[in-house]
């Protein structure tokens, strides 16, 4: 069926073109009559703007992209409500894509949301990304950016982090604290700046307590997965079995650890002490209750939708914007394994 359009709504009510806009955009000068019967006739016809021609004047899409690595990811699925739930507030549309932590998905998702002509772009790297050209050719178009969680700290636009190494090095000591000498860190792969920081956030923590570091205690889980926390919790157990502490890149990964230990019958807290990182659901729901480093999921959500908002609204209003970075709290929740 064809759209109905603004000259035909206007010749049915023998008005001008212009007086029907004004009236669908409620402006004083048109009489309360007026607006009256033409939002009852565009109702009666179906009547629907012309969202095309509307982006082309405003140059607004009202849309903006949101790139993820992966959607079940209990702490993504939480920023993914929170920026959709602000985002329809203010009038977007949230298209989201998951990069599957591969470069390449991700190159192909920004060149596709540059090609939809989004106001903004939202972004958590994939593993395998950094400062790239596909990041640097966002900014060089001049579309308003903003990365949250896992940032390539080089690029210049606005991020939403927490202190991924203050974070770490207060898990850490909490073991130390707890009489732990001999730790363990189940890491995440040597790319993505989470991963480094809280790595360096565990050194710290064993050289301030003068504990000496041992490269050998350290596993990387590519994956960062349940599985990677068995199986590496069994190698360690073989190879240092007189381990006495673990600090785990996520609880998924600590509480598969936990998992074999439970199934060897290797006691927690009692033999060894486990504490993860992010605060998922499953961290208050296994046996014993994982000790965790809460990270504030909901509020970078909010905060980072806020930033891109902003630099939209300077964009569209040709004001000047200077990228800049939010720091959120964490918080560290002692449970019983630890």
């Amino acid at each position: 069926m064809k759209d109905v359009t603004l000259k035909e709504i206007a010749k049915k009510l023998g008005i001008s073109i212009t007086t029907v806009s004004k009236a669908l955009k409620n402006y004083p000068d048109v009489s309360e009559k007026t607006k009256a019967a033409v939002n009852e006739l565009c109702q009666k016809l179906h009547y629907t703007p012309n969202s095309f021609a509307v982006n082309l004047r405003t140059k607004e899409s009202k849309t903006i992209g949101l790139i993820i690595p992966e959607v079940m990811h209990h702490f993504f699925s939480n920023i993914i409500n929170a920026i959709i739930d602000e985002a329809e507030k203010k009038g977007y549309l949230v298209i989201i894509l998951q990069s599957n932590e591969s470069l390449e998905l991700e190159k192909n998702q920004i060149e596709l949301l540059i090609n939809k002509r989004v106001d903004g772009i939202l972004l958590s790297l994939s593993k395998e990304s950094n400062n790239d050209a596909h990041i640097q050719e966002v900014i060089n178009r001049k579309i308003p950016l903003v990365m949250f969680d896992r940032i390539a700290k080089l690029s210049n636009c606005s991020k939403v982090i927490i202190d991924d190494q203050k974070a770490a090095f207060d898990a850490v000591q909490h073991l130390i604290d707890k009489g732990c000498k001999k730790i363990a860190h189940f890491r995440g792969p040597l790319n993505p700046q989470i991963s480094i920081d809280r790595y360096i956030g565990y050194k710290k923590a064993l050289e301030k307590n003068n504990i000496t570091f041992d490269s050998k205690l350290i596993y990387t889980c590519e994956d960062i997965t349940f599985q990677e926390g068995i199986d590496y919790a069994r190698l360690m157990i073989e190879e240092h079995p007189d381990v006495d502490g673990i600090f785990a890149i996520t609880d998924l990964v600590a509480v598969g650890a936990m998992s074999y230990f439970n199934e060897v019958k290797i006691k927690v807290p009692e033999q060894i002490k486990i504490i993860g990182f992010s605060n998922w659901f499953m961290s208050q729901v296994v046996t014993p209750k994982l000790s965790t480093v809460e990270q504030p999921s909901t509020e970078m959500g909010l905060a980072a939708f806020a930033l891109l908002l902003e630099e939209m609204n300077c964009h569209r209003d040709n004001l000047p914007f200077t990228p800049r970075t939010v720091v959120l709290p964490t918080e560290l929740l002692v449970r019983e394994s630890t």
